[in-house]
């Protein structure tokens, strides 16, 4: 049995998890770390992370940049393996992560779907064979709750292109003050907020006279609970060190 600690357990995406774990005969949710305690969970909830004393496997984080300092100091005092699925973290969270995974395993990734990470791969590969003749564009649609934009997935997509691009492309989010032609050297990156759409995240390769358009739609939180749970059995028992989604799906 592996005992998760769901970190931002009374979120959305906390009570998704801890549903989806139920279903499992290897998991289960331990406890739980939140700001707020109005939830009756069947696991005890802890506000202050040192107050936990209940013995956990693996964390899973899906809660609020605010609070990664406190989550990545429990993981490191308790030598607790980290999935860190929160978003909108900055490059400074990017390098704790990394600094601390020379002591512990981290699994870090801007989106827990599968689907997602495929889609990953796919633009990659097309991004090689039309670099020169196609203009490369990301549209990206949440819901109106959202609080970061553009999503870090879209970034994710973006920084994947630009690696197989010699890093030479600049990142374009608004064209409102740019009154020039678009250059060659550009990834436009779009965010639309609206409603309640889950994630949509659309790569446009747009040559003359063809368009190339790679596309993923969730239909609910319930992928991204299903890969960070696949992610926990993933990190049990693995030795300190970075890894990615494309780590587990590689070991599939």
């Amino acid at each position: 049995m592996i005992n998760i600690l769901m970190s931002g357990c009374n979120g959305k995406m906390g009570q998704v998890i801890s549903r989806l774990a139920g279903e499992h005969d290897d998991l289960k949710i331990a406890a739980g770390f939140d700001l707020s305690n109005t939830i009756n969970n069947p696991y005890p909830v802890f506000t202050n992370p040192n107050d936990c004393n209940v013995k956990v496997d693996v964390i899973i984080d899906f809660s609020n940049p605010a609070g990664f300092d406190n989550v990545l100091e429990f993981a490191l005092s308790r030598r607790v393996p980290l999935i860190m699925a929160t978003t909108g973290l900055s490059q400074t969270h990017v390098r704790a992560l990394e600094a601390a995974s020379q002591q512990i395993p981290v699994f870090f990734s801007a989106n827990m779907s599968l689907g997602v990470n495929l889609l990953i791969d796919l633009v990659k590969k097309a991004a090689k064979v039309l670099q020169y003749n196609f203009d490369i564009e990301i549209v990206e649609k949440h819901h109106n709750l959202k609080l970061d934009a553009p999503s870090g997935t879209a970034l994710a997509i973006a920084d994947a292109i630009n690696s197989v691009l010699d890093q030479n492309h600049e990142y374009v989010y608004d064209r409102h003050s740019r009154r020039k032609k678009r250059s060659k050297q550009e990834i436009g990156i779009h965010a639309v907020r609206g409603g309640t759409i889950v994630g949509d995240h659309s790569v446009i390769f747009a040559g003359n006279d063809e368009i190339i358009e790679v596309n993923h739609i969730a239909m609910s939180k319930e992928i991204f609970g299903v890969g960070a749970l696949r992610a926990a059995k993933f990190l049990y028992n693995k030795t300190p060190g970075m890894y990615a989604m494309k780590d587990l799906i590689a070991q599939e």
